[in-house]
């Protein structure tokens, strides 16, 4: 309990925030999560670019757009259409280990 108090006191205290903002280890601190937040925004910008072109992802704007004329025909593309995610779902795995070992 008082650890917290002297904790919440010294945090509260703008000189010693600004001391420590100014020092290497809290700078640098900042740097590596500025640039890990680039990173994810870079990462997460080719993820859904790489999904928009997704075949699975045509194949269902394509396929919702139609109206199934019975149970059967419905079944055949659900079919289809996970016979296609799984597809590039082992395309995407292999890429991940090409790129893997390249690295190596």
């Amino acid at each position: 309990m008082v650890l917290r108090r002297i904790f919440s006191a010294l945090i509260n205290n703008a000189q010693v925030v600004e001391k420590l903002a100014e020092s290497r280890p809290i700078r640098r601190a900042a740097q590596i999560t500025a640039f890990a937040i680039t990173k994810a925004q870079i990462a997460g910008k080719e993820a859904s670019t790489k999904l928009l072109r997704s075949e699975t992802v045509r194949q269902v704007r394509e396929e919702s757009s139609k109206m199934p004329r019975d149970v059967q025909e419905l079944g055949r593309r659900a079919t289809r259409l996970r016979n296609t995610f799984v597809k590039e779902v082992k395309d995407g795995m292999r890429d991940a280990r090409r790129q893997i070992k390249d690295k190596k």
